[in-house]
């Protein structure tokens, strides 16, 4: 699936970066374009791919502290020069456009829905927008942003592709080191996805193309991304366990979004050599997508990949209703109401941090 990323805000443009080597390393060609943009001048400087600096008047290249509003004007205001930018990076075999974005900053959050509405109004391939969703422990400001920018990218983009924080940060790592690994684990399962869409070497069986992911997602709302890999047997007709085990793993314990397997449609891939393949298996496991997901329209096909691994892809898309969802937007309720009704003089008469003098 041939698609231009635009990366927007800090996070968008480290998530559009890793994507795009990705895509590069593994040779898929997947990527058309990749390109950042941000009001926060230091961020860009550490990025590779194209960049694109705005609210220069307003800001001064500092970004805008983590008001969405603010950097939904910006991005409203600026909206012409970002899509000339644009149209020198859409190929005419463009088949989607994808907006990368944390929903929890001030750019990316406020920028990511503004842009997706605009991009809607003028071209005709599908707009989808990744979003990654704040972890818990990152503070009441990134949740009620965070709650405000999906509700509203929800609306403007033709489907938006969750991240949650939270789904595969461990105890013992860092910040910045959870940070890399979610972003690593993103280009992996993302930069597949649009992969398995492409056209590459190997003749599969039933091998998926772009028009699969794109029916999958037609139907809007919010999509979920599961992946799982695991060591193949050289015989195909010894893999029937190993694709369905694959396959409940991706969506029980792999998804970018835990716990949100009710779905409208899904799409399973099996990624890995075609003669390592067991159709039995491919079969067994979407008849079990169906009865975990509620769902009828439950595609299915191959990615040929030259491992020694099977890999199981799921996307799902219409999870709104999860439970994952409303937990967060409950989360995000909570922290928005915490946040107007707090008095700021209160800060001053805190008695967990001890006077200067």
């Amino acid at each position: 699936m041939k698609v231009v990323l635009i990366g927007v805000g800090q996070a968008g443009g480290k998530v559009t970066q890793v994507l795009a080597e990705f895509d590069h390393e593994m040779g898929f060609g997947a990527i058309r374009g990749a390109f950042a943009v941000n009001t926060a001048e230091a961020d860009l400087q550490s990025l590779d791919i194209d960049t694109m600096l705005i609210g220069q008047d307003r800001v001064k290249g500092h970004g805008v502290g983590g008001d969405n509003e603010l950097g939904a004007e910006i991005m409203q205001e600026e909206a012409t020069e970002v899509m000339d930018e644009l149209d020198a990076r859409i190929a005419t075999d463009a088949e989607a456009v994808m907006i990368v974005a944390g929903l929890g900053g001030g750019t990316g959050s406020g920028g990511a829905p503004a842009l997706a509405k605009e991009l809607n109004r003028v071209y005709d391939v599908p707009i989808y927008t990744l979003g990654i969703l704040p972890g818990r422990n990152e503070g009441s400001l990134y949740q009620a942003n965070a709650g405000r920018s999906l509700k509203t990218i929800v609306r403007e983009s033709d489907s938006a592709l969750l991240i949650d924080n939270d789904a595969w940060r461990t105890s013992d790592e860092t910040v910045q080191e959870g940070f890399e690994n979610i972003n690593q684990q993103i280009a992996q399962r993302v930069g597949l996805l649009l992969a398995s869409g492409e056209v590459v070497e190997g003749v599969g069986e039933s091998v998926v193309d772009s028009s699969e992911i794109i029916n999958t997602l037609k139907n809007g709302g919010i999509a979920s991304l599961g992946y799982a890999s695991a060591e193949a047997s050289a015989e195909a007709g010894e893999n029937v366990n190993t694709i369905t085990s694959l396959t409940r793993n991706s969506l029980l314990t792999g998804m970018s979004l835990p716990n949100a397997v009710d779905a409208e449609a899904a799409l399973l891939v099996i990624a890995g050599q075609p003669d390592r393949i067991s159709r039995k298996g491919v079969e067994r496991a979407r008849s079990w997508i169906e009865e975990e997901t509620g769902s009828l329209q439950v595609r299915g096909g191959d990615f040929p990949l030259e491992s020694d691994r099977l890999a199981a892809l799921v996307l799902l898309g219409g999870v709104e209703r999860s439970q994952r969802i409303q937990e967060f937007m409950d989360r995000a309720r909570e922290a928005n109401e915490e946040a107007e009704n707090r008095d700021p003089t209160e800060q001053f008469d805190n008695d967990d941090l001890d006077d200067l003098f």
